[in-house]
């Protein structure tokens, strides 16, 4: 079944618990892209957000680490109780002790590509890994156009579960709407990370009810 991953980023943050309890009857997890300025051109939420969003809900928490060494910061989000982090290909010099560092709490453990990292990277921890996360725009900014060319990189990886019999989630993120979704689905992701399609959608319930049955 598909789950809805609401980023907070595209979320009004004066009035944040309202925001996630008007949105939380449609949403399976929350999704909180921490950024750094210099892995991305943006700087945007860190710990203290983590505990706010936290506070607020019971919903699992993805933390999404758009930062150069990340390794630095998992540790940090472990102790505070995240339900999983997402770590990018490209930030991770070791990635496998990184992806086993954030496992052996039982915390999940994603890794991320941004769209012009090819998925044969991953071939070599693939099998190590909770799920993998498409960036299918460039990171960094909300309310870019949905890259096409993604759907390739989706594909592949769900034909490496089917030939390899492995079991892990295939997350989409980046202009995820009610058109591009269907696509991204038929393709083989299972979770949708959307911010203004969440956030800014005045019909929640007809785009949960769309893709849950």
């Amino acid at each position: 079944m598909v789950r809805f991953s609401a980023s907070i980023l595209a979320a009004d943050l004066s009035k944040l618990e309202k925001e996630i309890k008007r949105v939380e009857p449609y949403i399976d997890e929350i999704h909180l892209d921490v950024m750094d300025g210099h892995f991305v051109p943006n700087l945007t939420f860190a710990y203290p957000i983590f505990e706010a969003v936290k506070s607020s809900t019971q919903l699992p928490i993805d933390v999404h680490l758009m930062v150069t060494n990340p390794e630095f910061h998992v540790e940090k989000f472990l102790q505070l109780g995240v339900s999983r982090i997402t770590v990018h290909v490209e930030a991770c010099t070791h990635l496998h002790r990184t992806i086993w560092q954030i496992k052996e709490v039982g915390s999940e453990a994603f890794v991320s590509l941004n769209p012009a990292t090819p998925v044969s990277l991953l071939e070599q921890i693939i099998g190590d890994v909770d799920g993998v996360l498409v960036m299918s725009v460039n990171p960094g900014f909300s309310g870019q156009k949905f890259i096409a060319k993604s759907l390739e990189k989706i594909r592949k990886l769900h034909e490496w579960k089917e030939r390899y019999g492995l079991d892990f989630y295939i997350a989409v993120d980046g202009g995820i709407n009610e058109l591009t979704a269907h696509p991204v689905v038929d393709a083989g992701a299972n979770i949708l990370v959307m911010g203004y399609g969440i956030f800014k959608n005045d019909n929640l319930k007809a785009l949960s009810d769309n893709f849950r049955k």
